[in-house]
């Protein structure tokens, strides 16, 4: 009797989980690169603050509501901004206009995509899934959990050894949770 790896079968099975392994593991290298934009990180510092500021006064539905409508205002305040800084004075009006836009909103996508994990957690509150204050905290560290993976990211791909792995995680966390306090003591 052979191990279970042992013939056609182990060779699927194990192919399989290959393949599994790799999907995930591009899923997550794509997930960290669309983190790793200006407009996400800023987007991730921002919806940590908004939700900072939100929950002295709002229940999880209030900070919900106040945390997508803020970001998608700002999100907007930004695509404005850049369509007017894009736009090709040599094409035709609309033309420029359209391709300006579609630019910015490209460029500044990653401001809404840093609204996903935090609002998870607000959302499971609202139906009552998760208490509101594990929800609150949650989404509110989850920014800095994010801007700790990306700066251990950052320095796994410039070849760093573990320990400067960490320190750029740390730092990089550091910052993050500085600047969202300075935000939100700012408001």
């Amino acid at each position: 009797m052979g191990s279970t790896d042992d013939g056609p079968a182990g060779s699927r099975r194990e192919s399989r989980t290959g393949r599994v392994s790799r999907t995930v593991a591009t899923e997550a290298a794509l997930m960290l690169r669309a983190y790793r934009s200006e407009s996400a990180i800023y987007g991730v510092v921002l919806v940590s603050s908004l939700i900072a500021i939100a929950w002295r006064e709002n229940t999880d539905l209030g900070v919900l509501v106040f945390t997508l409508g803020a970001v998608v205002v700002f999100w907007l305040a930004h695509v404005y901004a850049g369509t007017i800084s894009r736009e090709d004075t040599g094409a035709p009006r609309l033309r420029a206009i359209l391709a300006a836009a579609r630019s910015s909103a490209s460029h500044s996508s990653g401001m809404l995509l840093a609204m996903i994990l935090p609002t998870i957690f607000l959302v499971l509150a609202t139906l009552g899934w998760l208490d509101e204050y594990v929800a609150y905290y949650l989404a509110l560290w989850v920014g800095t959990v994010v801007l700790a993976i990306i700066g251990w990211w950052t320095a796994a791909r410039r070849g760093g050894h573990w320990a400067w792995r960490l320190l750029s995680a740390l730092v990089t966390a550091s910052l993050g949770l500085l600047i969202i306090w300075l935000g939100s003591m700012v408001h």
